[in-house]
């Protein structure tokens, strides 16, 4: 059986693969859901009583899109310099703000950075710096932070974070401004929904 074949046991539980859900019955609360196998088309009916969707994660942005805040179109996330400013005087933003489903580490190390920029921004230092648009392109969906200021200034880390749209083995990077390579290294591997790192030095 089609199912029985691309199922796998993990924590107890069948999971299967190259499936997608064809309805969901119940009425005061789910009773089942119909499976469809991608590749036979067969059909299958499991007792549940809750379903959990996750895909395409986008950042919690609702407050910094109320603010006016520019986003990146690849994260969805507002666009920030090194000391997480955004586009918008007096407003900054980390963690799963800027970019969807990091870390817990990650956004703790987020706010920690950038309360330094907050505290100066608090004692009138209000300068908000002209910045330069730092674009991602195919397959890499986006990169954070995506405005740069003057040299000297790091970022979270002392590292830029982006995804790639794709999954790619031993991919090359390259860090291009006007046709100048300012970069060039290697990563493992690129897979979609997780973060990479590249140094910001």
């Amino acid at each position: 059986e089609a199912f029985r074949v691309g199922a796998a046991i993990r924590y107890r539980a069948p999971v299967w693969s190259r499936t997608e859900i064809g309805a969901i019955h119940g009425a005061e609360r789910v009773q089942s859901v119909d499976l469809i196998h991608l590749d036979s088309g067969e059909r299958r009916s499991v007792e549940c009583d809750l379903v959990i969707f996750s895909a395409d994660w986008i950042p919690d942005h609702e407050l910094a899109v109320m603010a006016g805040c520019d986003l990146d179109t690849g994260s969805l996330g507002p666009l920030t310099d090194q000391a997480l400013r955004t586009t918008r005087p007096g407003v900054f933003a980390a963690g799963n703000l800027l970019h969807p489903a990091e870390t817990a580490d990650v956004c703790a190390l987020d706010g920690r950075h950038v309360a330094a920029s907050v505290a100066a921004y608090l004692r009138g230092e209000s300068d908000w710096p002209a910045r330069v648009r730092l674009v991602a392109r195919d397959p890499i969906a986006w990169i954070s932070p995506n405005l740069l200021i003057a040299a000297g200034h790091e970022p979270p880390r002392g590292r830029f974070l982006f995804r790639s749209r794709e999954f790619v083995r031993r991919a090359r990077i390259e860090v291009r401004q006007d046709g100048v390579r300012l970069w060039r290294g290697r990563i493992g591997r690129l897979v979609p929904g997780r973060s990479v790192h590249i140094p910001s030095g």
